[in-house]
């Protein structure tokens, strides 16, 4: 269980469901719902552990990894490895059997990318690596699409970009927290290269684009009232709080008066009632 990083997953879960739900207009079928949420954890689990098989070098030496598996030694590389690995085969067999061979191929898509394209390539050589490499955590998105329309429409896109302008912003004040441990292993995060104020300022753009993205669904017509009112409700407090983030850094504030970590938490937030209102929204019409 650990090494499918469980609280990651949930967060994956909520950007799937609620798009089922736009997608269908209504209520999905609950099989339908299930099946996909049970395919895109084992996914996502699979991913996470082979993460942790590539990382466990690196992990073993930062404070906030030091308690997984493969340091403990609870388990061994070669049984992450394997259960890596079969989880990722039995969730695409599990889409392409219950859901749809689109969706199959987007979860391993997804799962794919995370693997090679972020933990083995961009992670440890470049400070875009959440940039690009949160491509695989917005690939949820499009699944929960086709899992209800076997298809991908620009509803899907949309949520999809606002999940890619939403990563950087939601993870870098964490990197902020934690930039000592990154740069002690030499993976260089933003935070580790750059002053606070460049990564504040950073976040500052990512958000306001993030925002400006998330109201496109209502003149696309694929939502009614409620999800704009929602959305620029918790977009404009997300901005207060990003645009108070790079005030405490162009100040010189360090430590834990910077409080990277409200953002942090708030992002999660965010998200949740961002994609609340989009299954909600469909009822209100």
């Amino acid at each position: 269980m650990a090494l499918t990083k469980p609280r990651i997953i949930e967060l994956l879960l909520i950007t799937t469901i609620p798009v089922m739900f736009l997608a269908e207009q209504g209520v999905p079928d609950l099989w339908l719902v299930l099946a996909t949420c049970l395919g895109g954890y084992l996914s996502a689990g699979g991913a996470n552990a082979l993460n942790m098989y590539i990382d466990r070098d690196i992990d073993a030496l930062m404070h906030r990894t030091e308690k997984r598996p493969l340091v403990t030694g609870v388990l061994t590389p070669r049984e992450a490895l394997v259960f890596g690995v079969t989880l990722a085969v039995v969730s695409t067999l599990w889409f392409g059997w219950t859901v749809n061979w689109l969706s199959a191929a987007l979860s391993l898509g997804a799962l794919l990318f995370y693997v090679v394209v972020y933990t083995m390539i961009l992670k440890r050589r470049t400070a875009q690596n959440i940039v690009w490499g949160g491509i695989a955590g917005c690939m949820p998105v499009l699944i929960g699409w086709s899992s209800v329309k076997n298809e991908v429409s620009w509803a899907a896109v949309v949520l999809f970009l606002v999940i890619f302008f939403w990563t950087p912003p939601h993870y870098w004040p964490l990197s902020m927290k934690v930039k000592d441990d990154y740069a002690r292993v030499g993976v260089p995060m933003l935070p580790v290269v750059a002053g606070n104020r460049a990564v504040a300022r950073q976040i500052v753009v990512y958000s306001w684009v993030m925002v400006a993205v998330s109201l496109a669904l209502w003149p696309l017509g694929y939502v009614g009232w409620f999800y704009p009112l929602v959305a620029l409700a918790a977009g404009g407090w997300w901005l207060w709080e990003a645009h108070a983030l790079q005030a405490r850094a162009k100040a010189g504030v360090t430590g834990a008066k910077l409080k990277e970590m409200r953002l942090f938490h708030w992002s999660i937030t965010y998200v949740s009632l961002l994609f609340v209102a989009v299954a909600v929204d469909p009822f209100l019409r």
